[in-house]
């Protein structure tokens, strides 16, 4: 698998690249931790190929990728690509094409031995249910920049903007003479833009646009109620149903038909992520481990729904996915059975 990491820009300014920052303390989801009678930890005891070789884990993903119903014939051509590339990532999709069409059900945990890379396969196809570009190669390969799962990375664009990107975040470059674009392939990211009255710039991602001259302001292509967010300055914001122009202080959100609405709404609080904290306050359960579990590869899975309703108040750590468990698990009486690397249960401590 290719490392965290901003590719080259290429762009209308010819010769002016993405210039990196130093990337922010890594996610630690691989960390171990004891048994403190709040955690179960059941090893898979694969062998260590299995959990740390990345050609297993890329297979997976393309088991996943080309058995969904919306797999392309671009895909197919990027596998091939792929699958002659290094006689390993044969081999490995081989096998884990095998584990796919003979695995009926979710292994049995209690099993001494899993074969190579069985962690990521259940993952993704079944227990995870991630199916078709679950850690986002088909958006990374058309990016300009883009961040891995559990990273946070910052970057300077040709114009001098900054943008921040969040977890699993792509994005690419559209710029030309007269405007400043940018395409959110995925994730959420804040822009920090440079005034240039004479470009504008144009953030488009899931059917939303938003347009600034110089502000800071967040975009979110994941589906979130607030999909815009404004720190600073103004942003016009418009669908194909409507438009809305959004202050400081206020996020947009969609309306029945779809059109942007704006609401006041605790932006200092959705970008918090910059700085790798995650603060809520009196919010269900279900959604906070949604929100973590964006930061960490696999699953985090509620056994009892009826949990889901209950509401946290904190801040939790999201350069630790493992340790925002933990903490959650102390303050709500939950229980965590760690199956695998890539799969949580949480259910009651009673």
């Amino acid at each position: 698998m290719r490392g965290t990491g901003l590719a080259p820009v290429q762009s209308g300014q010819a010769g002016r690249a993405v210039a990196r920052e130093p990337a922010r303390e890594p996610d630690k989801n691989d960390r171990t931790g004891k048994n403190d009678g709040m955690n179960e930890r059941t090893p898979p005891d694969a062998p260590d190929e299995a959990e740390d070789d990345p050609v297993y884990e890329e297979a997976a993903l393309w088991v996943a990728r080309l058995s969904s119903a919306d797999a392309t014939e671009a895909d197919r051509r990027a596998f091939e690509a792929w699958s002659a590339a290094d006689p390993a990532h044969a081999e490995a999709f081989a096998e884990m094409e095998a584990w796919r069409r003979t695995m009926k059900r979710a292994p049995d945990p209690r099993r001494r031995r899993l074969p190579k890379g069985l962690a990521a396969l259940t993952a993704l196809l079944g227990l995870a249910g991630l199916m078709g570009d679950p850690l986002g190669w088909v958006d990374r390969i058309r990016a300009d920049a883009w961040t891995d799962r559990g990273r946070i990375e910052a970057t300077t664009l040709p114009d001098g903007s900054r943008v921040d990107l969040n977890t699993d975040t792509a994005l690419a470059l559209r710029f030309t003479d007269g405007e400043r674009g940018v395409a959110l392939l995925r994730g959420e990211a804040v822009f920090d833009v440079v005034p240039d009255a004479g470009r504008p710039f144009i953030v488009r991602g899931n059917g939303v646009r938003a347009r600034a001259v110089g502000t800071r302001f967040f975009v979110r292509v994941d589906g979130a109620a607030a999909p815009v967010g404004v720190a600073e300055g103004r942003v016009d914001v418009a669908t194909d149903s409507g438009r809305t122009l959004l202050q400081a202080g206020e996020v947009a959100v969609r309306d029945e038909d779809g059109r942007p609405v704006a609401r006041k709404g605790d932006v200092a609080r959705a970008i918090a992520w910059r700085e790798g904290t995650l603060t809520v306050s009196g919010q269900p359960l279900t959604q906070v481990l949604t929100e973590l579990e964006r930061y960490r590869r696999g699953r985090i899975l509620l056994v009892d729904s009826a949990l889901g309703s209950r509401r946290f108040s904190g801040t939790l750590d999201l350069r630790d996915t493992d340790a925002a468990l933990d903490v959650l698990a102390a303050a709500m009486g939950l229980r965590l059975t760690r199956l695998t690397p890539l799969l949580v249960l949480v259910r009651t401590d009673f």
